[in-house]
């Protein structure tokens, strides 16, 4: 399969650890907080609205930024941003842990969401660029990379809860200062400058005639300006919405807030769309869109994000003010998700390779949709045994899903254009996390247990409802061609319609 002028698999293990290190402390952020809420509110007295703004900041900024960093990635290099974005991350972090008031908490978490924003879409397109000659490999370097990012949304709840225990709520921020200094120390040692990758990526290409259309030799385009008036506009209409569905359940739909906010959130989309279709150089290309599967995939991200970073916030809410657990108890309450993450992951990568990515993605989205189906009947006074299978069943089916919707977005896209195809997934599924803490958030804002308990039955089915669309979108994705699909690995024509 690797010819003696391929990258060596020492040397893209490397690659691949150092990349996966920016997902880990961008993914872990969104969950990690979670736990901390309760003690975060009586500390520096925000309501439920202000917790879902220490949440929502981070992730509104993460959301909406990733479309520019993509950009700037593709202009000033993937390598230089993934760095730049791990520096401010790591400043930003350090901001959080020395917050003296909710604003102040607020403001840093958004700076973060902003690092975090550089780091994601670079992170996939310096693997994308390693393993593009390969993908087959390439489908198992993603399944790998997704694996590392799942494990820590599923092990930030469990974490936060012993850091809490042992050093207080600051210590979930200021454990990102020495994983963010190994990135940036391993950036700069393993990850090829842009010269290095592409002489690698030209001696690939002249071996492997099936990765042509995605080899890193065609990555080298001529690089994009940024879109200020694209990205202007895509801040207002995903904060107005956002703020308008926080404010909603406290202020009511009438109140000239949240009413003005859901108006200028549609006219700043409806501007959107109408300056993309016409500027120069746009940060989302609408053309991305002609092409079905990757219309698909970024729709699947969109509710898997929703349903899962919504049925966080209010499971922590549950937990720690229906059940009246402490922060650790809450934390390793959530244990089970880690290892559900685990074994999928791992598993998504070999299915991929061999099935393509429409088996995994519907398989996933009926497991996952399975267990919030399950939870759906739990209330205040349920066993914690009676969590346990749903809380295998969500992550198992998410584990298999993401990293084959992963996949599906990088085969059907150019490799010139693989850091904007991942920034526009990932703003998309970062986008409906926001919109999931927010509504599922106001559902259950109530103080009293019967109310959270209320809030979270009506988002689990919610939940059932989004991933079964979910399930009708993995139907529509073409499967990617993979390396043993032809042992000549040439690639007919029928095979790169249906890639893309």
């Amino acid at each position: 399969m690797n010819s003696p002028n391929t990258p060596r698999s020492p040397a893209l293990g490397r690659i691949l650890a150092t990349v996966s290190v920016g997902f880990v402390v961008t993914q872990l952020d969104v969950t990690i907080v979670n736990i901390a809420l309760p003690k975060i509110g009586a500390d520096l007295h925000a309501n439920v609205a202000g917790l879902q703004w220490v949440v929502d900041a981070y992730t509104l900024a993460f959301a909406v930024l990733m479309l520019s960093a993509g950009a700037l990635g593709d202009r000033l290099g993937t390598r230089r941003m993934y760095a730049a974005g791990i520096v401010l991350f790591a400043f930003a972090s350090l901001a959080c842990g020395l917050a003296l008031d909710a604003t102040m908490l607020v403001a840093a978490r958004a700076l973060q969401g902003i690092g975090a924003a550089a780091m994601l879409p670079n992170s996939l397109a310096l693997l994308n660029q390693s393993y593009g000659h390969d993908p087959k490999l390439r489908a198992r370097a993603v399944g790998l990379w997704t694996a590392a990012g799942a494990i820590s949304i599923a092990a930030g709840p469990v974490l936060g809860g012993l850091l809490i225990a042992a050093f207080g709520w600051r210590s979930i921020f200021l454990v990102n200062l020495p994983i963010c200094v190994a990135g940036l120390l391993a950036t700069l040692l393993w990850v090829p400058r842009p010269q290095s990758v592409r002489k690698d990526a030209q001696r690939a290409a002249s071996t492997a005639t099936t990765a042509a259309a995605t080899t890193p030799a065609t990555a080298e385009a001529s690089p994009r300006s940024i879109d200020l008036s694209g990205q202007t506009l895509a801040i207002v209409a995903l904060t107005a919405f956002v703020a308008a569905v926080i404010e909603w359940r406290p202020l009511g739909l009438s109140h000239p807030l949240v009413a003005g906010g859901f108006i200028l959130a549609l006219i700043a989309a409806v501007t959107f769309i109408a300056v993309e279709s016409r500027v120069a150089a746009p940060m989302l290309p609408l053309s991305l869109f002609n092409k079905r599967t990757f219309n698909a995939a970024v729709l699947f991200g969109v509710c898997v994000n929703l349903t899962y970073y919504g049925m966080v916030f209010v499971l922590s809410l549950y937990l720690q003010r229906a059940r009246g657990h402490t922060p650790l108890q809450a934390g390793l309450t959530f244990l089970p998700l880690t290892g559900g993450f685990l074994l999928s992951n791992v598993a998504s990568g070999w299915v991929v390779g061999r099935f393509g990515a429409r088996v995994p993605m519907i398989a996933g989205a009926i497991t996952a949709g399975l267990g919030y189906g399950l939870l759906h009947f739990v209330d205040a006074s349920t066993p914690l045994v009676g969590l346990l299978l749903p809380f295998l069943l969500i992550p198992s089916g998410m584990g298999l899903a993401v990293p084959a919707m992963t996949t599906a977005v990088l085969a059907s896209v150019e490799a010139k254009r693989a850091a904007t195809a991942s920034a526009v997934l990932n703003t998309a599924r970062q986008a409906g996390g926001a919109v999931g803490v927010a509504a599922f958030g106001a559902l259950a804002s109530g103080a009293a247990a019967t109310q959270i308990v209320s809030g979270m039955q009506a988002a689990t089915a919610i939940s059932v409802a989004l991933l079964a669309v979910g399930g009708v979108m993995g139907c529509l994705v073409h499967p990617e061609p993979h390396a043993s699909a032809s042992k000549s690995h040439k690639t007919s024509p029928r095979q790169v319609r249906e890639s893309r």
